[in-house]
C-alpha cells in the first residue's frame, strides 16, 4: 500500500493551497480517530481522509460537481490503493451518485465538514487555537447557520448514521484535531 509520505508528496503535488492542505490533515486525523473508535484500519482509514480532495484545485466543484472525487480516484488508479479508499473519496461527495453503505463512507461523509465547523469555532476565540476550545462552544456556533455557513450542519448530523450522537462526533473530531495542531497551525 501507498506510504503516507508518498501520500503526501501526492498531496503537495496536486493541492497548492495551505488551507486546503490543512483541511486535507484535519480529515485524515478524524477519520484515523473514528477507524479507532471503530476497531478498524487507522491506515486506510487515513488515506481516504489525507487524499479525499486531491483534486480540489483540478475540478470546478461549481461547474460541475460530479467530478470531484472522480478526478481524484483517476489520478490515483495507478498508486496501490485499496478500493475501499476509492470508494470512500468518492462517497464523500453526493454529486458523484456514489452511496455510503459502507461504514467508513458514511464516516467521511460527515467528517469532512466538521473541520471547518471547528477550525471556523478556533479562530474566532481570542487564543485562535485548538487548545483551549471545548466541545460546548462548537455545539453553540453548531446551532448558528449563518457560522461557518460552509459547514453543511445535515451532513454532519449525518454521524448519526454510524450511530455516533453530534457531541461524541464533536468531541472526538476536536481531540483528532488537536492532536496536529501544530501541522493546522492552531
Amino acid at each position: 500500500m501507498i506510504t503516507r509520505d508518498q501520500t503526501l508528496s501526492l498531496v503537495n503535488k496536486y493541492v497548492q493551497t495551505n488551507n486546503s492542505i490543512k483541511h486535507m490533515l484535519a480529515t485524515e486525523a478524524i477519520m484515523r480517530s473514528l477507524a479507532k473508535h471503530f476497531n478498524e484500519d487507522e491506515e486506510v482509514w487515513g488515506l481516504s481522509g489525507l487524499l479525499h480532495d486531491l483534486d480540489m484545485e483540478i475540478v470546478d466543484y461549481h461547474l460541475d460537481p460530479a467530478l470531484h472525487g472522480v478526478k481524484t480516484v483517476e489520478i490515483l488508479k495507478s498508486e496501490d490503493i485499496p478500493q475501499i479508499v476509492f470508494d470512500a473519496i468518492l462517497a464523500h461527495n453526493e454529486a458523484t451518485g456514489k452511496s455510503r453503505n459502507e461504514l467508513i463512507e458514511k464516516c467521511i461523509y460527515s467528517t469532512d465538514p466538521i473541520t471547518g465547523l471547528i477550525v471556523a469555532s478556533a479562530l474566532i476565540r481570542p487564543e485562535r487555537n485548538l487548545a483551549s476550545l471545548e466541545v460546548k462552544s462548537i455545539l453553540k456556533k453548531f446551532k448558528n447557520k449563518q457560522f461557518a455557513a460552509g459547514a453543511n450542519r445535515d451532513i454532519i448530523m449525518s454521524c448519526s448514521e454510524f450511530k455516533m450522537e453530534l457531541d461524541d462526533f464533536i468531541a472526538l473530531s476536536l481531540k483528532a484535531m488537536q492532536s496536529i495542531s501544530d501541522d493546522l497551525g492552531l
